[in-house]
């Protein structure tokens, strides 16, 4: 765990984002208590195995200036208790109600409640802006932890507060956040045998919904450039499968080369400035990157070489090939050359993602004897391979940016006529507990997690 000393933490937090085309600007604010150099017993920082064990409970007041700091207020408690991480303690247990202020607290009235770390502050609304202020406090020695005012358009007061608890997180854990965040997924409707699949895109909490194609032809594998604002996926349109990108803001497309045979599974470098997919070749398929317009063959095996994922330093890239006979999991270079098969368990391994933090690989796995699909990790070597979640159909893991949270999909049998058929997200942690539904108004597959504040 790293844990930054005060001063050198509010230097950091004094930063310049940008939100949609305008600006947030992040301040320090002045420390009212001591805020301790260390961890000291029984107190709310801590490291994420020890939270995952024993969540810390915090108590997270409604920030005062009616509706808007009563909605970023549940915002962030919703955050926090989503990451199975925290332990939001209920109000009714608050002995000091009502919307809290700037000054410090009176720790008499919180630790009664079991809250190792508060939350409170105020927002402001002129219309145009908000400014939000926020404490946070470690309750048993009665300090504070970090002290941040955001300024930001009125139209981002919710982003806001997905920074706010990011800002705790990491506070708290020593690991960056994953609440400023967007999943584009594939949305699925119709009878099972005739879907109609649209790309659309939402807040990691499923907020702020949209489409962004019409349906008008299949859409799949949207995959985030990680120097955000721009998609790659694989379209059906004018019924030439070849791959897409997208501006996510404005919504124009353009086909990513134009190939003789179908292109599919694109996924962008570290730099965003190269897409490695796949290319159709016979009966098989070779793995291609493109950049600035040219392309060049990294694979050519004679095999079906697919799912290419570079590693979090662009130096390799790892995919799934059936050149050995079952489909399994390889790494080569960057640049193209010899492949190591990593994967040596029961069954056949596909959809390969390399974790942000490079210490994992996820992948989906099929043991065709049960019928039985897994979302499952491994590391980079093939070492250390676990399972995380199974089920009839599971598929497509895609890691959060700070490499603690899986996401993916799972899909319901149903019975022959499509009756309790479904296809729904699911988010889990890297180490297997937490595992939740992500709501989608329609039916849901191919999730991908873009980066930190896109």
């Amino acid at each position: 765990m790293i844990l930054l000393p005060s001063a050198e933490f509010r230097r950091r937090d004094f930063i310049l984002k940008t939100l949609g085309g305008a600006a947030l600007l992040a301040a320090p604010m002045p420390v009212l208590a001591q805020t301790t150099g260390g961890t000291a017993p029984g107190s709310a920082v801590i490291d994420v195995n020890n939270a995952r064990n024993a969540p810390i409970p915090v108590a997270v007041t409604d920030l005062g200036g009616g509706p808007l700091g009563a909605n970023i207020s549940g915002i962030v408690t919703a955050d926090l208790a989503r990451s199975g991480l925290f332990r939001p303690i209920d109000r009714a247990a608050f002995i000091q109600a009502g919307p809290s202020d700037s000054g410090t607290p009176n720790f008499a009235n919180w630790k009664p409640t079991g809250a190792q770390a508060l939350v409170t502050g105020q927002a402001f609304d002129d219309g145009a802006t908000v400014r939000v202020e926020f404490r946070l406090w470690d309750v048993l020695p009665g300090t504070q932890i970090q002290g941040t005012a955001f300024t930001a358009p009125k139209a981002n007061w919710r982003r806001v507060a997905h920074i706010m608890a990011d800002a705790i997180y990491f506070r708290l854990l020593g690991e960056k956040g994953y609440f400023d965040t967007q999943i584009a997924y594939v949305s699925s409707q119709g009878p099972k045998e005739r879907r109609t699949r649209r790309l659309a895109i939402m807040d990691q909490d499923s907020e702020n919904q949209r489409y962004l194609t019409d349906g008008s032809w299949l859409a799949l594998t949207p995959r985030f450039n990680p120097r955000g604002g721009q998609i790659v996926y694989m379209s059906y349109a004018n019924n030439q499968p070849r791959v897409y990108a997208m501006n996510v803001a404005t919504g124009q497309q353009s086909s990513l080369g134009r190939f003789d045979a179908m292109t599919f599974s694109p996924r962008f470098s570290p730099d965003g400035g190269t897409v490695a997919m796949s290319e159709a070749d016979g009966g098989g398929s070779d793995i291609i990157a493109v950049s600035g317009g040219a392309s060049r063959r990294l694979t050519n095996s004679g095999a079906i070489d697919v799912s290419p994922c570079f590693s979090p330093d662009g130096a390799k890239i790892v995919f799934a090939s059936d050149r050995g006979g079952d489909q399994q999991i390889y790494i080569m270079g960057a640049a193209g050359g010899s492949a190591t098969r990593v994967s040596f368990g029961s069954g056949r391994y596909g959809t390969p993602v390399w974790s942000p933090r490079g210490d994992l690989i996820a992948f989906t796995r099929y043991a065709g004897d049960t019928s039985n699909f897994s979302i499952g990790v491994m590391r980079p070597d093939g070492s250390g391979e676990r399972i995380l979640a199974d089920g009839w159909l599971v598929e497509g893991p895609t890691f959060a940016p700070n490499g603690r949270v899986l996401m993916f999909w799972r899909e319901t049998r149903g019975d022959a006529r499509g009756a309790g058929f479904s296809a729904r997200l699911y988010s889990i942690d890297v180490t297997g507990f937490n595992e939740q539904p992500v709501p989608t108004p329609t039916d849901a597959t191919d999730p991908a997690w873009s980066p930190l504040g896109t």
